[in-house]
């Protein structure tokens, strides 16, 4: 089935929670490729060179075609699974999950760390917030300058993103809709103007809820 629509983070934040004076520091970022995400792991790496574990989990891709978790030297199933069950619980994906642990002298055994590393990980994507990624088709409309500003509003009124604008003897519209709706633009344009379609492209849009 083709996806059209997911769920990411809304932004790149960094969080931090404390377990028995162990410090777990949640590093929480949007990304788009896995070279993104082990760009992040190794940022923080070299940001925190001092702490023992670094574990991570990240999801990519629409239809979360790309999963993956790193325990980082905590034992295993403590750290990167639990971190990659907490963001797929969220059904979200082009994301990835760092938590820089620094001892605090007491052992928390495996449970604790599962706790510990899931607890981190929820708090980042808590303060994160969601957006929705919608694959809308590019429309590219053609209409007289001096109507463009009519044209603009009643397409912003549908909820259509203007993509981009240009001007010579006609201005040109480059507009996201969303598959099924090209039926609305036809009504807009009302023969005020010529339309193709271009191409798609993913755009974002506010969540309310998942």
């Amino acid at each position: 089935m083709t996806v059209v629509s997911y769920h990411t983070v809304a932004a790149d934040v960094d969080a931090e929670i404390e377990v028995k004076k162990s410090r777990f520091l949640a590093r929480v970022r949007r990304i788009e490729s896995e070279a993104d995400a082990r760009a992040v792991i190794d940022g923080c790496r070299k940001e925190f060179w001092d702490a023992r574990h670094h574990c991570s989990a990240y999801v990519i891709g629409p239809g979360a075609d790309l999963t993956r978790s790193n325990d980082d030297g905590e034992p295993s199933g403590t750290a990167g699974a639990p971190m990659l069950q907490t963001i797929a619980g969220r059904s979200l994906s082009d994301v990835v999950a760092v938590v820089t642990r620094y001892f605090g002298g007491t052992l928390l055994g495996a449970g604790g760390l599962v706790r510990a590393y899931s607890e981190a990980v929820a708090e980042g994507l808590d303060r994160a917030g969601v957006v929705r990624r919608t694959k809308r088709q590019v429309v590219e409309i053609r209409v007289a300058p001096a109507v463009v500003g009519k044209i603009e509003n009643l397409v912003r009124a549908k909820g259509f993103g203007i993509v981009g604008t240009s001007y010579a003897e006609s201005a040109t519209l480059a507009v996201g809709i969303p598959h099924g709706r090209l039926g609305e633009l036809r009504a807009v344009l009302a023969g005020e103007g010529e339309y193709a379609v271009t191409g798609e492209a993913w755009t974002d849009e506010p969540a309310t809820s998942q």
